[in-house]
């Protein structure tokens, strides 16, 4: 089997950001905005006064959209402007990589996923549904909002913000009402694994969690005078390490490194696919099918429920082998890691036209999630 593909440009992903007043959703989008890890975000927020632009230098401001110093922008729209603002912030010109979208103000979160996930816009790709959550004022708050129990229903990631001003057993203790009341108001909903839920203090998260560091083309990200935004960066690091703030964000979750020097079975990789463990958010990397699709490797991009492989050719001497990198909370990286190596083909396969028959039968799992250049979403 060899499908033809069209070539893809590079997706940018957009994230939601969701969480009731109080939550730190606000202090944790200018955290991403301050430590961006390169990439030029694109931010969507209902009025300018949830960004602290005057802590950025500001290049200029056209309508209702912002340019920051930093190669960032930020847009003030309401849900009726949305695909607009995104056909805008996606065009090569913005030169942007990631998106996040603020949904204070705008719509209900899931209306926000549902409405990315119809969009025809063929530059972006759903990069899941971020929840913030304050656990000190979490049962006030699900008394005052009892939609919470819906948002984290449908939620992908949790993050469990303000845990300085609770002890470890009320830790505990809520991130057990969160797993129950998301494990409730999902009863009804379609199938998938409940979301990892990570802890933060003052909005603090490892930006890796949610994005790719940037890859700048060679040449692109030249030696520099320091910015304004470096030393905001260097300062604020100093005075967090000063009050015991600095512990290693990356402590907070788990990743898991795999590789697969022989094919791996399109059958056996979907059955673990779609019976992703409780806490494993994203996955991304490569897949060789082997004989399933000789001529491409498989692009695969996972966060939450959601799944998309984007075949793309291999080159002439690009080594034919998969490498995958699993990001979760409370997974365990062995057991993962078996279930992968279980999913590798167990021989080399035999020119035999009824296995390649059996093959391509195996491919139509993989092949439902690949988005088409004639599909809606």
């Amino acid at each position: 089997m060899n499908p033809s593909f069209p070539p893809r440009k590079q997706q940018i992903p957009v994230i939601v950001l969701a969480g009731f007043l109080g939550s730190g959703k606000t202090t944790l989008l200018n955290h991403l905005l301050r430590n961006r890890a390169g990439n030029r975000i694109g931010v969507i927020v209902n009025d300018f006064g949830s960004i602290e632009i005057d802590a950025m230098t500001v290049s200029g401001q056209v309508g209702s959209t912002v340019s920051l110093g930093n190669g960032c922008l930020c847009c003030a729209v309401d849900a009726s402007e949305l695909d607009t603002f995104l056909e805008t912030l996606t065009r090569p010109a913005a030169r942007l990589d990631v998106i996040v979208i603020e949904a204070s103000g705008l719509a209900e979160p899931q209306e926000l996923v549902r409405m990315l996930l119809a969009s025809d816009n063929p530059h972006i790709v759903y990069g899941g549904l971020v929840e913030v959550v304050d656990a000190a004022e979490f049962d006030a708050s699900r008394e005052r909002h009892p939609e919470i129990d819906r948002h984290l229903a449908v939620a992908d990631l949790v993050v469990l913000n303000k845990i300085d001003r609770v002890g470890i057993e009320e830790q505990a203790r809520v991130r057990d009402v969160i797993a129950a009341a998301a494990a409730s108001a999902g009863d009804a909903a379609a199938g998938g694994s409940a979301a990892a839920v990570i802890c933060a203090t003052h909005g603090r998260i490892d930006p890796e969690l949610l994005f790719d560091p940037a890859l700048r083309p060679d040449g692109e990200e030249k030696a520099r005078q320091l910015t304004f935004e470096d030393l905001l960066v260097a300062e604020r690091a100093g005075e967090e390490a000063g009050a015991g703030l600095g512990h290693h964000l990356h402590a907070e979750y788990d990743s898991v490194s795999f590789t697969a020097h022989v094919p791996m079975n399109p059958r056996r990789l979907m059955e673990f696919l779609d019976s992703r463990p409780q806490g494993l958010y994203r996955i991304k990397g490569f897949v060789d099918f082997g004989v399933g699709d000789r001529g491409n490797k498989y692009v695969l991009h996972a966060v939450g429920r959601f799944l998309r492989f984007d075949p793309q050719p291999w080159t002439r001497d690009e080594p034919r082998l998969t490498q995958l990198v699993l990001i979760g909370a409370g997974i365990d990286p062995g057991q993962l890691h078996k279930e992968l190596a279980d999913c590798r083909e167990s021989a080399a396969p035999m020119p035999d036209t009824t296995q390649d028959a059996a093959h391509e039968r195996s491919m139509w799992g993989v092949l439902r999630y690949v988005q088409r250049p004639d599909d809606d979403a």
